[in-house]
């Protein structure tokens, strides 16, 4: 099994769930359903975290790929430009519909602007995955192509390319970038290393709906993370996915940002009051998420030396 192999297989998840979270959306809406609404959010949270790793398989995959004869180099261009926008707007639908989730739990209630943010973000990006998803397929299935249909053309531009351009030719763009990357890290670990030690006993005359508002903060610190880092890996791709490590650091942000779910919405961690002792479900959780964000950390600051 190769990279290849791996995107085959995540690249079904982001898209067919995508097209069920936005549907779960609308219905929520028809019916009026908050539970079913929350369900709707939770799912396009989730899959924009499985893009990540749906998107930096993909570029892996590339590179297997673009030396085989019979594959068209500008149908695999074609497909990667489709699932960079593709990737950009599941992760902004994503960003807002996790705030959403943090509106439920702090306001009872989230915005309207949000909600329609939500709504027309999600349509968008539905359209964006099925496209990018149909280029794909038509790279390496020429029995879903219509008779004497072109696969690209030959003349496409590299949004990837035009980035790498950006930021080598630039030398001030990979020096901002670090410096923002380390800036993220710390309001991530920050809020993270707050929230977590609150919930594994620590500091108990905080309550936790307290440190619930701070969440905005570290979700912030780790879009500034995973927009630098994405900036890193599109300028010298072929670097890291030579390291075996980034994709274990890769599965554990995946890991890391599915537990933050449980913090924003759940009740268990929500009904922490002053002096009281966390559950231990909560601990576990906490637990688990400061190991998954060390890990990422190590991992990451080791592929230098792992390469």
């Amino acid at each position: 099994m190769n990279y290849a192999h791996i995107h085959i297989v995540l690249n079904h998840f982001p898209t067919i769930g995508t097209v069920l979270g936005f549907g779960l959306f609308v219905a929520a809406r028809v019916k009026k359903s908050e539970d079913l609404q929350k369900a709707s959010l939770v799912v396009l949270v989730v899959m924009a975290l499985l893009g990540i790793p749906t998107y930096i398989t993909g570029s892996a995959a590339q590179g297997i790929v673009r030396n085989d004869a019979g594959i068209s180099a500008a149908a695999i261009e074609v497909h990667q430009n489709a699932a960079m926008l593709a990737f950009l707007f599941l992760g902004i639908t994503g960003t807002f519909a996790w705030l959403a989730l943090w509106q439920f739990r702090r306001f009872s209630r989230p915005s309207s602007w949000n909600i329609t943010t939500v709504f027309l973000l999600s349509l968008l990006t539905v359209g964006l995955m099925i496209r990018a998803g149909t280029l794909g397929g038509d790279i390496n299935h020429p029995e879903i192509r219509a008779e004497g249909q072109e696969l690209a053309d030959a003349s496409q531009i590299s949004w990837r390319t035009v980035g790498q351009t950006f930021i080598f030719d630039n030398s001030w763009t990979w020096p901002a970038a670090e410096t923002l990357h380390f800036i993220g890290l710390t309001l991530l670990f920050g809020v993270a290393i707050m929230v977590n030690l609150r919930a594994m006993g620590m500091v108990k005359g905080v309550p936790f709906m307290s440190l619930h508002r701070l969440l905005p903060m570290g979700v912030f610190g780790f879009l500034l993370c995973l927009l630098t880092g994405m900036m890193f890996f599109v300028g010298n791709a072929e670097r890291y996915v030579a390291v075996p490590t980034f994709f274990v650091k890769i599965g554990l942000i995946v890991l890391a940002g599915i537990n933050l779910i449980y913090f924003t919405m759940f009740d268990q961690a929500w009904e922490i009051r002053e002096d009281q002792d966390a559950p231990a479900v909560t601990k576990l959780v906490a637990v688990g998420t400061l190991v998954f964000l060390v890990g990422a950390l190590y991992f990451g600051r080791m592929i230098p030396f792992l390469e």
